[in-house]
């Protein structure tokens, strides 16, 4: 018999699901006494090997309200051909292509190593992938001269059947023709108006979609869009060409001005055009800002220099004067572009803020990529896009399309709601819970782009009455069918089936506290207050977290970015909050207890405690935040290496001291995405601020000289350290009031 943490980790390897408890409590009642709901952690694209695609189309159970699929936990008499439903117990006929199953001659979704599995939907016509690229001029050379070569570097990346599409805007919108040899032509738009698709569709001369559609099956989509939307293959000089003239926006901006940018009505014609052409269809924009929005419908910031941008201190004493409107454009985009199962991806590189608050739902809500650096012209914006198009063994990209997740459960247990990039579908259904946590009301979620690493955390609810008991060896299981758009254009259907005991807390909840995942646990609460403070007051959040009494992950969580708005503006927190809905467990980890290590001469490096005590004169620190890698050199080795040791021949070992962090850095920058930012600090650094915001500061100017210690270094902090925060715990703990 496994233990639970490698039943856990095998289960988190074949399926992508982590659950908050591995053993549930069998009554309402009980559930409800245990804090933390039932849960799960689910990456429903989590990368396997070993886990070819079958062709043929799932077997689906009969009665229209359940539609489940086939899979190892049902029961299967191979003499009648019937198979029994594990969800809502309907006797089924198998299709006759399983004519020939036997006891030993089992399909393969009704064996147990395969209860994720993967089927290719023939059906339908193979859709092109589409990229439209929405390009802000209104930037310095240097920066757009950057930005073209990466846009210019992308086209060699995508597949030759790829659609393309470019939009860029300044003062104007201009919608470029690239079916033109030769001449570029192009359709200007004024920036402060907006245009629904109707008059987008006139105004460029698309063909109705329906109309379209109405020649039958075979009709590829490709003529609807020609002017706008060319393959690769066709139009990658052209395009490439187009690309290096692209100037900086013409109109002049006079001092104590910014440039007027239009890029509320930019994103609105780019939503519009794919909305016309290539309506429920997997399509990215690529969105590439410089700066704010200063005029138009999205505007966030006026074009006098001597007003700033909002701050969390205007949100607070509602001074943000473009706030909810700008937010109310972003979301009707959102929602229209969710709706056709388009990505907006936004890369924002400036070094003021460009107004991600009020975009974030483009990004959060359709799947998207939110990308935060200082400029174009740096390696952390480069590498990360140029990761977007990072390919898998078979040479496809490592992105999908158009998903829909549905989730169908036992009859003791409901779905409560979902928190990350989705949308709800709205689907009504029996496994439906009243009480909604996050997205909810829904069985079924739009996810419009998804990669190996989208994670969603997904709530449950026991609804089993305390009187009605189960019997004793039942399992209550969960199926997630996610349907997507493959980027080899195919359809693909993939279906997780998963089962935990039931037990009753009364009599077994030692087995219940066994089977607690506390790692698991600490990211879904941490969503679930991430959630609660895009909605609700600060202090609140911090109170309701303290009560649910997960230390350690709880402390770092209540000093992290993500609950915390102080010393952060507004777009980064928005920033920060994207990144942590989507990633999975290990990364969510990193970004609530950053990691830290240790290198000296003492031996191979070594993790080490975040606490300010692990700082020490003759050690080198390496700590990864997931946003941040940064090198720490403590004073003794500052000295060295000041000194110019490790350039001695005698002081080889002190040359590789300084070297193994860097080499371990390396490692992790090649393989995050988005990449982090790079800190190389040492001892009085103005950049190892970044490091002591982080450690937990068991010393501090007030009890440094406390029983003659000299171990670790003081922080000057009037934060709580984790001690006295464990020491509240206890006293909460154990009060009436709590």
């Amino acid at each position: 018999m496994a233990t639970f943490p490698e039943y856990i980790a095998q289960n988190e390897e074949r399926d992508g699901v982590r659950f908050s408890w591995n053993v549930w409590p069998s009554s309402r009642l009980e559930a409800t006494r245990m804090v933390v709901p039932v849960a799960a952690l689910f990456t429903p694209l989590r990368e396997r090997t070993d886990l070819p695609p079958i062709q043929y189309e799932p077997v689906l159970c009969s009665r229209a309200t359940c539609r489940a699929v086939l899979n190892p936990l049902c029961q299967v008499d191979y003499r009648a051909k019937l198979w029994a439903c594990n969800f809502c117990y309907q006797r089924n006929q198998f299709p006759p292509s399983y004519a020939g199953i036997s006891e030993v001659n089992q399909p393969a979704e009704l064996l147990p190593q395969f209860s994720t599995i993967e089927y290719v939907v023939q059906r339908g016509p193979q859709m092109p992938l589409v990229f439209l690229y929405v390009v802000d001029t209104c930037m310095e050379d240097e920066d757009l001269q950057a930005l073209k070569e990466s846009l210019q570097m992308s086209l060699s990346l995508l597949p030759p059947t790829a659609l393309v599409g470019l939009i860029t805007f300044g003062r104007m919108v201009q919608v470029h023709e690239l079916g033109c040899e030769g001449i570029s032509k192009s359709y200007v738009f004024r920036g402060t108006k907006d245009l629904n698709a109707k008059q987008l569709q006139e105004m460029l001369g698309l063909t109705k979609p329906a109309a379209a559609q109405g020649r039958g099956p075979q009709a590829a989509p490709q003529p609807l869009s020609n002017r706008f939307l060319q393959p690769v293959q066709k139009i990658d000089m052209n395009l490439t060409d187009l690309l290096g003239e692209l100037q900086r926006d013409p109109w002049p901006v006079t001092q104590g001005k910014r440039p007027l940018r239009s890029l509320g009505v930019a994103m609105s014609i780019a939503v519009g055009l794919l909305e016309c052409t290539f309506p429920n269809t997997g399509a990215r924009i690529m969105t590439f800002i410089g700066g704010p929005a200063t005029q138009g419908p999205g505007m966030v910031v006026g074009d006098e220099l001597k007003t700033p941008i909002r701050s969390w201190h205007d949100i607070e004493k509602d001074n943000a004067k473009f706030m909810k409107k700008a937010t109310k454009h972003y979301e009707s985009l959102a929602i229209r572009a969710s709706t056709n199962g388009h990505i907006i991806d936004i890369y924002a590189c400036a070094l003021d803020q460009t107004g991600l608050l009020e975009m974030k739902c483009c990004s959060n809500h359709t799947g998207g990529y939110m990308v935060m650096a200082d400029s174009f012209n740096t390696s952390l914006f480069k590498q990360t896009f140029q990761r977007v198009f990072t390919k898998d063994v078979q040479g496809s990209f490592k992105m999908a399309f158009a998903a829909t997740l549905e989730v169908k459960t036992s009859r003791e247990i409901k779905v409560s709601g979902a928190i990350g990039p989705c949308v709800s579908l709205s689907a009504k259904g029996p496994c439906v819970s009243e009480n909604e946590i996050g997205t909810g009301g829904t069985c079924q979620w739009k996810i419009c782009g998804l990669d190996p690493a989208t994670t969603l955390a997904l709530y449950f609810e026991v609804v089993n009455q305390h009187n009605a008991p189960i019997p004793q060896g039942g399992r209550g299981a969960i199926q997630f069918v996610t349907q997507y758009q493959h980027s080899s254009g195919q359809r693909r259907i993939r279906v997780t089936t998963t089962a935990r005991n039931w037990a009753d807390a009364q009599t077994q909840i030692q087995s219940i506290a066994a089977s607690f995942d506390q790692e698991a646990a600490a990211i879904l609460m941490a969503r679930l207050a991430v959630y609660r403070a895009e909605t609700e007051e600060g202090p609140d959040v911090l109170r309701w977290l303290d009560r649910q009494l997960i230390r350690l992950f709880m402390f770092h969580l209540r000093r992290s970015p993500f609950l915390q708005v102080f010393n952060n503006s507004p777009d980064e927190s928005s920033y920060y909050r994207h990144q942590f809905n989507r990633q999975d467990l290990t990364q969510a980890l990193i970004m609530i207890q950053p990691v830290l290590y240790a290198y000296s001469f003492n031996g191979p490096p070594e993790p080490v405690l975040l606490d300010s005590s692990s700082i020490l004169p003759d050690r080198i620190l390496l700590m990864d935040t997931f946003f941040q890698i940064l090198i720490y050199h403590g004073e003794t080795v500052a000295q060295w290496r000041k000194a110019g040791y490790q350039d001695m021949a005698e002081y080889e070992n002190f040359r590789h001291l300084l070297q193994a962090p860097v080499d371990d850095a390396q490692e992790l920058l090649h393989t995050r995405f988005p990449m982090p930012r790079y800190i190389d600090t040492e001892h009085g650094g103005s950049q190892a601020r970044f490091l002591l915001s982080k450690v937990n500061p068991s010393q501090t100017h007030n009890n440094m000289y406390a029983w003659g210690q000299e171990s670790g270094a003081p922080i000057l902090t009037d934060d709580v350290s984790l001690q006295v925060f464990m020491d509240h715990l206890k006293k909460l703990a154990v009060s009436s009031a709590a």
